[in-house]
């Protein structure tokens, strides 16, 4: 009997006889020989971008007036702690919120979802929730602030249109005061 540990070594164990020593032929898959090929499958499985503008009917077309552009969110934490040292607080068993005029013709929004609220899959939905809201009903918040939203627990189990009423209740009443002649981002 042969040891098969020297039969793997040497080669010896009759598994390479079925392959090809030939080199692959250039522009064929190397990886697998064609005679072997899914013949149903197309050679390139991605379409090319479609030429010309959007249909009627594209996703993509109705979503850009709903989007929640750069420009309506706090980014910085220099915005955000701008808000919390220099602004005004308003709470609620479900969220505080705190508000500061930002000197521009539209308002924009950041959310804090402390750790305590629960695992990042609960903080994540908070998030969701609430910028849902104010995605949603930016014609019924007042321009020219910056608001910072901190969400409790309560807000990722609330039923929406029980959290849609209190949140919008939060905002600040009036627009805010604008010392610039800027114009909305489009």
């Amino acid at each position: 009997m042969i040891d098969p540990l020297r039969q793997f070594l040497t080669g010896s164990n009759g598994l390479e006889t079925d392959l090809s020593a030939q080199p692959a032929a250039p522009g064929q898959d190397t990886r697998f020989p064609r005679a072997h090929e899914n013949s149903r499958r197309s050679a390139s499985p991605e379409k090319p971008a479609p030429k010309g503008p959007l249909s009627p009917n594209s996703m993509k077309a109705s979503l850009a007036p709903q989007a929640f552009p750069k420009e309506s969110r706090l980014l910085r934490r220099g915005e955000f702690r701008r808000v919390y040292e220099e602004g005004q607080r308003r709470s609620t068993s479900l969220c505080a919120i705190f508000f500061r005029p930002n000197g521009l013709s539209w308002t924009r929004l950041g959310v804090t979802v402390p750790g305590r609220v629960g695992n990042a899959v609960v903080r994540n939905r908070a998030k969701r929730r609430l910028r849902e809201i104010f995605r949603r009903h930016r014609a019924a918040i007042p321009a020219g602030w910056d608001i910072v939203l901190n969400p409790r627990a309560a807000v990722a189990e609330v039923q929406f249109p029980t959290l849609v009423r209190e949140i919008l209740r939060l905002f600040p009443n009036q627009a805010a005061p604008s010392s610039s002649g800027e114009s909305r981002p489009q």
